[in-house]
């Protein structure tokens, strides 16, 4: 069924339900940060226990999304969006109720299982739902809702933290399900792939996942220098290598292998790669530098963070219209370069910080940054393979992004020398999180270098991405593929 206009009650109870479903994930992403001081003082944990508070959700959610998608092509878009919803609140329940910081870690990573199967499946709705003279439409306003939910993630959840206390951050997901799965069921029309599907790409699944999993333990684990670290960084690398010598012989891989024959797909999700581990390691550090160091409150290190969220959630559009006209080249070089540069700026917050003197700038600057290259990055993207596998492309580019800030989060604490008690010290963290800023500013640098020697101009017939409004920082925009009934999504 397509044929749902969206100035119908049917219409609107669809975009309703597709945006509560995905603003789950999306708020969930950008308000636990704020939450990490109070999590590490309530539960004694330390560095590394909120490392994988953080981890846990990324590693299941990067590792399994193009999987979600493939989940609801066959057995039905609504049926793998309300699992989702569900699944999403009950491991939400879980983090709220969890005694300590293993089952918090546990209740994490199942989060991000119910994340993968609904943020591809709002979209995959929308785009089997509707009219096709009003998907655009209905495209557009699911992303703008979306970053406004994205927008206001950090003060709610500063907001949360401060008042009833951070269990909240997790718990107020539950009454968004209650709502949310009950109007999915009623009003929203099942849609699935008709087509003969071959196997589920379980193994490499399991093996991207698995290798991920192992490297990101080896990276927060390596301060102690065992033996175990470095047997588990061996097996974290042996277990990429068989993904990709399982994604090349199976016949219906998660990843084919020859999709990457294009030079620049393959030069853009590098591009990707450093882009979104700084950002990741930025949003992960800023939170607590703001808290720990600067002394303020979860309320105001949430809401000082609104004005990079606010720009993208304002001009990413312009931005993606001007990369039409004047190609992906400069964009993708000064966008990261801008970063850089608010990365740097980033040095001047310290112990006595001015929010408007010292803070804004930077966040302005970053902003200005991602505003620069997020939506001509995807763009590019999408640009750089055949239209029937823009879809693909984009699930591929979103899994990049994910897994570049589960690496970041994991590896910048080491290589800034952040000890497993850094956050509890001020001095100690302010010192190390200069260190990890100008790591932060390097990988920009070495992917706006590696954007200029290696961006062209796409081909003037190459499509143009619906989802070009976007306002959630942590990983790019999806990007629907549509055609003979399927439906992918990043």
């Amino acid at each position: 069924m397509s044929d749902v206009r969206l100035a119908s009650p049917q219409g609107k109870w669809i975009l309703l339900t597709t945006v509560l479903g995905s603003s789950m994930a999306m708020v969930d992403s950008t308000v636990v940060n704020v939450a990490l001081p109070r999590i590490g003082r309530d539960l004694d944990a330390d560095l590394a226990a909120l490392q994988w508070t953080v981890n846990a959700y990324m590693l299941t959610l990067a590792g399994l999304i193009l999987l979600g998608g493939s989940l609801g092509d066959r057995y039905g878009r609504r049926k793998i969006f309300v699992l989702g919803v569900v699944w999403f609140a009950a491991a939400s329940l879980l983090c709220g109720l969890a005694p300590n910081v293993g089952v918090l870690v546990a209740a994490r990573a199942l989060q991000g299982v119910g994340g993968a199967l609904l943020t591809p499946g709002s979209l995959a709705l929308i785009q089997a739902s509707f009219h096709p003279d009003d998907r655009a439409r209905a495209v557009g306003l699911w992303s703008g809702f979306g970053g406004i939910g994205a927008a206001i993630g950090p003060f709610l959840g500063g907001w949360l933290v401060d008042g009833p206390g951070w269990r909240w951050v997790f718990l107020i997901n539950v009454p968004m399900a209650l709502i949310c799965a009950p109007i999915a069921v009623r009003h929203v029309p099942e849609s699935a792939d008709g087509r003969k599907h071959g196997r589920f790409d379980v193994l490499g699944a399991a093996l991207g996942a698995v290798a991920l999993a192992l490297v990101t333990y080896a990276l927060i684990e390596a301060r102690n220098g065992s033996l175990v670290v470095v047997l588990t960084a061996l097996a974290g690398v042996a277990a990429g290598v068989a993904f990709v010598y399982v994604e090349k012989r199976s016949a219906d891989p998660m990843m084919p292998p020859d999709i990457f024959a294009s030079r620049q797909f393959t030069a853009v999700n590098l591009v990707t790669f450093c882009v979104y581990a700084a950002f990741g390691g930025f949003f992960f550090l800023t939170a607590l530098q703001l808290q720990v160091v600067t002394g303020y409150s979860a309320l105001q290190a949430g809401t000082a963070l609104l004005p990079t969220t606010a720009l993208m959630l304002l001009f990413s559009a312009r931005s993606g219209e001007l990369a039409q006209r004047i190609g992906p080249r400069i964009p993708l070089t000064v966008g990261p370069l801008l970063c850089a540069t608010a990365m740097l700026l980033m040095l001047r917050v310290g112990p006595d910080a001015s929010y408007l003197v010292d803070v804004v700038p930077a966040l302005l600057v970053m902003g200005a940054g991602m505003v620069t290259l997020v939506a001509p990055l995807t763009a590019t993207v999408l640009a750089s393979v055949d239209t029937a596998r823009a879809g693909l492309a984009s699930g591929i580019n979103n899994a990049a992004a994910r897994a570049a800030g589960l690496i970041a989060v994991a590896a910048l604490p080491l290589l800034a020398g952040m000890g497993p008690d850094a956050y509890r010290s001020a001095p100690a963290f302010d010192r190390a999180f200069d260190r990890a800023m100008l790591w932060c500013a390097g990988v920009l640098v070495v992917g706006s270098v590696l954007a200029y020697a290696t961006v062209r101009r796409p081909a003037p017939d190459c499509r143009r991405p619906e989802c070009l409004t976007h306002g959630w920082v942590t990983a790019p925009p999806l990007e629907p593929r549509v055609g003979k009934g399927r439906l992918d999504a990043g």
